[in-house]
């Protein structure tokens, strides 16, 4: 009789392939992981992973019964989240994807203190890997981005614009000034982050109309880097206005030739059960952010 902590083992193995690996995440000894997979093996009648030594990797059986042992893992989870919103309780847990973090820390924090009990997990990823857990693996809630995920089945909804500034150093030659034309920036060296980040894609498409590549000096994976950097006398960069006007760390200047707004969005896939808990999430941050602008 297949269990259900087989499927749960089998998945984590199916994922890291590496029992050792798969063992320490899932806090049990080693030997009795592989029995349990062993087990399962012999229930289906069919190896699931192909062994050379210590090595596994799945193979054509194994991944077909991935996909069913996704799906089956889903549906239960849903099943739990609609007997607990029957149940009318507000505890449940959220799980979210996003591809920047530092714009959602404010109003996290302003949702858990209303609602303590709720649990989050936060993944950041990329906006590719963001669409596979919407479509493919439907593990999480939630994806956060201010770039489409485009994909069938995905529903959106706009929750925040920002406008975009240039950032200087103090002592620049246009600290002085509120605005810029953007071409003024054409030899200037750029703080940036990390080819393929969406940001990074968006910025350069800004430049690109106005005529020029920007000449990228510095790269990096976070907004906290950017304004260091800056503050240092590296170069300058593109930022956003969510981190307030206080206590910049830079002269912020407004850019006059080209229009420059990102709008971010949460974005779910339509098949997928939003609990109690991540339907309040969803109202919360239209709501926060409707009232911060």
């Amino acid at each position: 009789m297949m269990e259900l902590l087989q499927l749960h083992y089998f998945r984590t193995v199916a994922r890291l392939e590496h029992m050792t690996k798969a063992a320490n995440e899932l806090r049990i000894a080693q030997p009795a992981l592989s029995k349990t997979i062993a087990r399962l093996e012999d229930d289906l009648g069919v190896p699931l992973f192909d062994r050379q030594g210590r090595q596994i990797k799945l193979n054509t059986y194994g991944k077909a019964f991935l996909r069913k042992t996704e799906m089956a893992l889903s549906l239960l989870e849903e099943g739990r989240r609609e007997v607990n919103d029957l149940a009318g309780l507000e505890t449940g847990s959220i799980h979210l994807a996003t591809t920047t973090l530092n714009r959602l820390t404010k109003p996290l924090g302003i949702f858990l203190s209303q609602y303590p009990k709720i649990n989050f997990r936060i993944t950041q990823v990329s906006l590719d890997e963001m669409g596979k857990l919407l479509t493919e693996n439907g593990d999480i809630d939630f994806g956060f981005s201010m770039t489409p995920v485009e994909q069938p089945g995905i529903c959106a909804v706009p929750v925040l614009q920002e406008n975009v500034y240039i950032a200087v150093p103090f002592g620049h030659r246009l600290a002085n000034q509120e605005t810029t034309f953007l071409h003024e920036l054409a030899n200037e060296p750029f703080i940036s982050y990390k080819e393929g980040h969406p940001i990074r894609k968006m910025n350069e498409e800004i430049c690109i109309r106005e005529g020029f590549m920007p000449n990228v000096v510095c790269e990096v994976d976070e907004p906290g880097s950017i304004a260091n950097l800056v503050q240092a006398g590296l170069g300058v960069a593109f930022v956003g206005n969510c981190i307030g006007d206080e206590d910049l760390p830079y002269h912020r200047l407004k850019i006059d030739d080209t229009e420059s707004s990102r709008t971010f969005q949460l974005v779910w896939h339509e098949n997928r059960y939003l609990s109690l808990a991540a339907q309040k999430f969803r109202e919360f941050l239209v709501d926060y952010w409707t009232a911060e602008t």
